[in-house]
């Protein structure tokens, strides 16, 4: 008798889309559309996991001439090889490819720095994660000569990647109007030196823009992101200034100036959802059809400090299956050829399409640091005031050795649930201060909305290979291109 056959069960899903049967191959996050035999294949192996090749041969053949199919011995041998191939299916006698979680970071392509610019914010909302936040008089700003240094230092630890990004973050990034100007004017002249184009990117308020600012902000062409939550009601409800009044009237006020003269970019909204918000298409609306932003994107709050905000499990199930409904819409208007701005919809279509797989959750101590204002290199924008170690400074460089030791706590997914999760190379645990304001513990999977996570994939694979199967220009004309901006 031959070798044993089983399924690998960790590296296949199946997802059943308008009677059509798809594979999603977990190793490689990628949809395969199965014919009757590789399914019956499947079935075969679940209700019998161990068979020859030889024995599963036999059902096979007998199965497809009681139902009046053939297929032929050699046709059936070179599916069982396919799913060998893909890893679908073992025979014991091959090691499997390492799970990508297995693998160590020796390597960092640092292309992006966030500047803490100021750690002062006109603004007070209620919500805010960050703990360096100051108020506006007592801001702790960055100095010029530390922001050289971050690109100095950016341009000496990768001196070999094809495109920078230096993103002004704060606080409030225009209370420091006057830096952004000098950083760019700098960044400009020496990435110009290299042969080498950079990007700008900022996350504003909006409540300090001018014409002239936009206008300036155009020249350069900013990524811009605005801070805003949605309609007045329930945008004054968090998004205060620090005598406690609303802001509403004079975002959206800067929000139309800023959007009737930008021109270099698409300009998002990025909405934060706290306890008791979760009309997703509400704000959507209202952002996207009345404002005129390109794009919306929803953040939940679920691990915030202050708990009073974070948004219940039950809440939190509202809001997923209110972005499903607008996401069906999304569908929609995308199979009429139609792009409605959904960002969340957008990223994971995009991973769907590109087939991302990651090992960790994002590029934060890989591809990405955080500059405080003092210089210090943090994990990300929201670490910058806590109490987890930073990783060296702009004088000395990134500290490899500990960024490497703790990526390898998240890498390594041995006795997680991540080990064997279907989504495990699209989630890969979650967001690193999520772990840390819920467990204490950045390195922890966000465990709390697994299932929430993994119905809103398999609810994304059915958008996608909808619009692949019924208008797969789509892709090419709205999803691809945002990789260009």
């Amino acid at each position: 008798m031959g070798a044993q056959l089983k399924l690998v069960e960790q590296n296949l899903h199946l997802v059943e889309v308008h009677q059509r049967q798809l594979l999603f191959h977990i190793p490689s996050s990628s949809l395969f559309e199965l014919d009757a035999l590789t399914l019956q294949l499947i079935q075969d192996l679940r209700q019998q996991p161990e068979q020859s090749a030889e024995q599963l041969v036999a059902t096979l053949r007998a199965q497809f001439t009681e139902q009046h199919s053939q297929y032929s011995e050699q046709q059936i041998k070179e599916v069982i090889q396919e799913m060998l191939a893909l890893e679908l299916i073992s025979d014991g006698s091959r090691q499997l490819t390492p799970e990508i979680g297995t693998k160590t970071i020796s390597e960092f392509p640092l292309n992006t720095l966030v500047l803490n610019v100021n750690t002062g914010c006109n603004l007070s909302c209620s919500y805010c994660y960050k703990e360096d936040l100051d108020k506006p008089s007592a801001g702790r700003k960055m100095t010029l000569e530390t922001a050289k240094q971050s690109i100095e230092m950016l341009l000496q630890e990768s001196p070999d990647e094809d495109r920078y990004n230096i993103v002004f973050f704060g606080g409030e990034p225009l209370s420091n109007f006057s830096l952004i100007v000098e950083v760019v004017n700098y960044a400009e002249r020496r990435f110009a030196q290299f042969n080498k184009p950079v990007d700008f990117t900022m996350t504003t308020n909006a409540t300090l823009l001018t014409e002239e600012i936009v206008d300036w902000l155009n020249e350069h062409r900013f990524g811009l992101s605005v801070s805003m939550d949605g309609p007045k009601a329930i945008h004054d409800k968090n998004r205060i200034t620090v005598g406690g009044q609303g802001t509403y009237d004079v975002v959206s006020r800067k929000a139309r100036m800023l959007l009737s003269r930008y021109r270099s970019r698409p300009i998002g909204a990025r909405v934060t959802l706290t306890k008791g918000i979760t009309d997703i298409e509400r704000i959507w609306r209202h952002l996207h059809q009345e404002l005129g932003f390109a794009e919306v994107g929803f953040a939940p709050v679920t691990s915030g400090d202050i708990s009073a905000f974070n948004l219940s499990y039950q809440e939190l199930g509202e809001v997923f299956a209110n972005m499903k409904h607008l996401g069906e819409f999304y569908l929609e208007e995308a199979l009429a050829h139609r792009n409605i701005g959904f960002s969340n919809m957008h990223q994971l279509l995009t991973d769907l399409h590109e087939g991302n797989k990651k090992a960790l959750p994002c590029g934060a101590g890989v591809a990405m640091l955080a500059v405080d204002h003092k210089g210090d290199l943090n994990l990300c924008h929201r670490f910058t005031g806590s109490d987890l170690n930073t990783f060296g400074d702009v004088q000395t460089g990134m500290d490899k050795p500990a960024l490497a030791e703790f990526l390898q706590q998240r890498l390594d997914r041995t006795d997680t649930g991540c080990a064997s999760c279907r989504i495990r190379n699209l989630c890969s645990g979650g967001c690193y201060h999520e772990s840390y304001a819920r467990y204490n513990d950045p390195a922890q999977p966000t465990y709390h909305y697994c299932d929430l996570m993994r119905d809103w994939v398999d609810f994304g694979i059915q958008v996608y290979s909808r619009i692949m199967a019924e208008n797969p220009a789509f892709f090419d004309d709205y999803i691809s291109p945002r990789r260009a901006h």
